[in-house]
């Protein structure tokens, strides 16, 4: 009988402990799958506002603060835009200066709490930048899509599409520089975004379901008169683009793609995602497993998978090597693979779907010279 209770408490045990080991790893996953649209990324470090002055702006000194290049700074009650830091001023051993270059709204005070995020603007491409456009729906296949419409005079034109914890308002830092080649710009919604419907399972899929909706997007502009579409995505949006590419039926009309800091190893973007929400190493392998058995991601590891491995367009990478979100190997290891399509641009000093903000006149420059041969 002893060894009968002792059998069923061992048993009980084991089962009590592999269903908490399946919650945790549920739980390590959301931190992928779940990311909040609009947000800084859980690896982005927070900063303190130590004080402000005239076009300047005192933080806590960190990597994050001393970065190169042009910002935006989110608390919880405004958005401001730094530029490079400020040499010459005064300040403590554990503060850095930055120029203060506007705030869009509320005002940082000092205590507040604060992190960087890509994106220097906020609101629409009329009210951010004084841009005309139309608001369109494009049918998708869960629902309308909202689509930001920004006319041009070619017949090329541009979709672009955000990423992980992203909204259409990262695309701003670089409409202006795609309407001063003359682009039609398609900047469209999808699932998962609180303006777009919503995933069937509730969850990010990190860019192997939500290319769905960029094609309903390629569809709408070969539909409106397109005759070229480059496809421009940053972090997952550019997983998107690599598979539209890949599988639409209407991939002929794809003359190129630009990729943002892309997210070419999802179990890579899922274990650093996990790791800076503080979740045990050990843990880390029941998050990869309970994000395949909630959203069947195995990219292009599953059976009959349509591959990656032959991208046969010409495709600009921007990428570099402190990216802790999306491994910036990968993209070296793609580019060396295609020599004769895929070009990479390295950019060094930029966090995860920031290349734009280490050197924005650099990237431009890039943009404009792969751009042009596509016109």
């Amino acid at each position: 009988m002893r060894t009968a209770r002792a059998t069923a408490a061992a048993v009980t045990a084991v089962i009590g402990a592999g269903a908490a080991a399946v919650a945790a790893g549920r739980f390590a996953s959301d931190a992928a799958l779940r990311i909040p649209s609009g947000r800084p990324l859980p690896t982005e470090p927070g900063l303190t506002v130590h004080a402000t002055a005239a076009g300047q702006v005192t933080l806590t000194r960190d990597l994050a603060a001393l970065r190169p290049g042009r910002y935006g700074l989110v608390g919880e009650r405004f958005h401001a835009v730094v530029g490079p830091v400020l040499a010459g001023t005064s300040h403590s051993a554990d503060t850095v200066v930055r120029r203060l270059e506007r705030v869009t709204y509320g005002t940082p005070e000092p205590g507040d709490r604060a992190r960087f995020t890509p994106n220097v603007h906020v609101g629409d491409p009329a009210t951010a930048l004084g841009v005309d456009h139309t608001v369109l729906d494009v049918p998708g296949e869960l629902g309308p899509l909202p689509t930001w419409f920004v006319p041009g005079a070619r017949d090329t034109w541009v979709i672009a599409v955000y990423g992980l914890g992203a909204t259409r308002e990262h695309v701003l830092n670089v409409l202006d520089a795609l309407r001063r080649n003359q682009f039609p710009v398609l900047v469209p919604a999808y699932r998962g975004d609180p303006e777009a419907p919503r995933s069937p399972d509730g969850l990010n899929h990190l860019g192997e379901t939500e290319w769905r909706d960029l094609d309903a997007a390629l569809r709408h502009a070969v539909d409106s008169g397109a005759r070229k579409v480059v496809l421009y995505g940053w972090s997952t949006g550019a997983t998107m683009a690599l598979r539209t590419a890949a599988r639409s039926e209407l991939r002929e009309h794809v003359a190129g793609l630009l990729l943002d800091s892309p997210v070419l190893d999802w179990e890579s973007t899922l274990r650093a995602l996990a790791g800076a929400r503080r979740t045990p190493g050990v843990l880390l392998p029941l998050a990869v497993r309970a994000a395949q058995g909630r959203t069947g991601l195995y990219g292009d590891h599953r059976p009959g998978a349509v591959r990656l491995d032959g991208v046969a367009i010409p495709t600009q990478i921007f990428h570099g090597p402190d990216d802790t979100v999306a491994p910036w190997r990968f993209s070296r290891r793609l580019a060396a693979a295609h020599p004769n399509t895929v070009t990479l641009q390295t950019v060094r000093g930029a966090p995860h779907a920031a290349m734009w903000n280490a050197d924005p006149a650099a990237y431009e420059e890039s943009l404009r010279r792969f751009l042009v041969p596509l016109m």
